[in-house]
């Protein structure tokens, strides 16, 4: 295995003004800690642990931390990245031990095109995107690629059905736990009919006023003819 070598220097000062010093000067605050030796306060160059972070393996790259009491083998434990400009802000580095087994988060990609979405119209999704497994720190992998071809509408991938070599490797995350699937296409419902006749009848009826005027109005009109009858009878 290639040895990755970061080198790191004694961290004397605390503070924000301090950190920034140290960033504008090409390093990084950084903590080692963890296995036998008590937590160090550090500082790293920028580009080295940038370019690990880039690369293959990432956060789970075997590294050799290079101080003036001797070399650590480590892994990037946490960082801390500026959200506007993108640059490292800060690093923990966590001691392993080669012979020990440890956890670690491993990355889950997919290739593929599910049969459910080219033959049924389905939606494919991904669920979980990484799988936590104990191992050894040489055993650890850069990932771990599932075909979802198979895949129709309503079928899952699950974490249990990764492929791992279970003398290197135990997979910690449930085995159940879904990591992909592939679902129907909702399609939005109708308008019940119902909503729109109901809406017609709710419309406001015609006045009664307007009615009883019109009502009188005939009525007036029939007594004008019916009169001139009366008068001749009279006569």
């Amino acid at each position: 295995m290639e040895q990755i070598i970061v080198e790191a220097a004694p961290r004397e000062t605390r503070g924000k003004n301090a950190a920034r010093r140290l960033r504008v000067s090409g390093t990084v605050p950084a903590v080692l800690y963890g296995g036998k030796g008590g937590p160090q306060a550090l500082q790293v160059n920028t580009k080295q642990v940038s370019a690990i972070l880039r690369s293959a393996t990432g956060h789970n790259t075997i590294l050799t931390v290079k101080t003036l009491e001797g070399e650590h083998s480590a892994i990037v434990k946490e960082y801390q990245v500026d959200p506007v400009k993108g640059t490292l802000l800060h690093v923990d580095l966590l001691r392993v031990a080669m012979d020990v087994r440890m956890r670690v988060k491993v990355p889950v990609h997919t290739f593929g095109e599910p049969q459910g979405v080219k033959l049924q119209g389905g939606i494919f999704e991904m669920v979980t995107r990484e799988v936590e497994i104990e191992c050894l720190p040489v055993d650890i992998p850069t990932e771990f690629r599932i075909d979802i071809s198979p895949l129709m509408i309503g079928m899952q991938f699950r974490a249990g059905e990764i492929q791992l070599d279970p003398e290197k490797m135990k997979l910690m995350t449930d085995p159940l736990r879904v990591l992909a699937h592939v679902v129907a296409l909702r399609v939005e419902e109708e308008k019940p009919a119902e909503a729109g006749a109901g809406e017609a009848a709710a419309a406001p009826a015609e006045p009664e006023v307007i009615k009883k005027g019109t009502k009188e109005a005939e009525e007036g009109e029939e007594g004008e003819e019916a009169a001139p009858v009366e008068k001749e009878k009279k006569k």
